[in-house]
């Protein structure tokens, strides 16, 4: 009994192994551009070096696997329309604050403290054309509110 147990858990541990590897290799072919961002807020303008999730598999893949992020770094997912957005935490080992902006660069909507690995759905709650995720906590310490301002490449300065 004891040896089939072995057995067991040395086959266990292979194929946990194997999976990881191929999940490696599948997420090995996802790269993203970076840009940088300026996030206005009643604390003052704040300089952000961000991924760029703009097509299908960079968004689906997101912060997956992750285990750091420097504190002025994130993600900004471009959905290249103005939709209501459902975001989740699986695979995802970081934290994160996520700010839910529209088209114009304005905080709609914030979720501070995401989950890491769940998979409960967080919803933009309207439509927006942006969700920038930012390390947790990153909202209390930059003061960032609904009607803050982002601006960047991808988004239009403010008139």
């Amino acid at each position: 009994m004891a040896s089939s147990l072995r057995i067991f858990a040395k086959s266990a541990v292979a194929a946990l192994f194997l999976l990881s590897m191929v999940v490696s290799a599948v997420f090995a072919d996802v790269s993203f551009g970076r840009d940088k961002l300026r996030l206005l807020t009643g604390t003052g303008a704040h300089d952000l070096t961000v991924e760029l999730a703009v097509d299908p598999g960079q968004r689906e893949q997101g912060l997956m696997y992750r285990r750091q992020m420097a504190p002025d770094h994130g993600m900004l997912f471009d959905f290249g329309e103005t939709r209501r957005v459902m975001m989740w935490m699986k695979n995802t080992y970081l934290p994160l604050d996520m700010l839910f902006v529209a088209r114009d660069g304005t905080v709609r909507t914030i979720h501070e403290n995401a989950v890491p690995l769940s998979e409960a759905i967080i919803d933009s709650g309207e439509p927006v054309a942006f969700v920038l995720e930012l390390n947790a906590g990153t909202v209390k310490r930059l003061g960032i509110e609904p009607g803050d301002r982002l601006e960047g490449s991808r988004i239009p300065a403010a008139n």
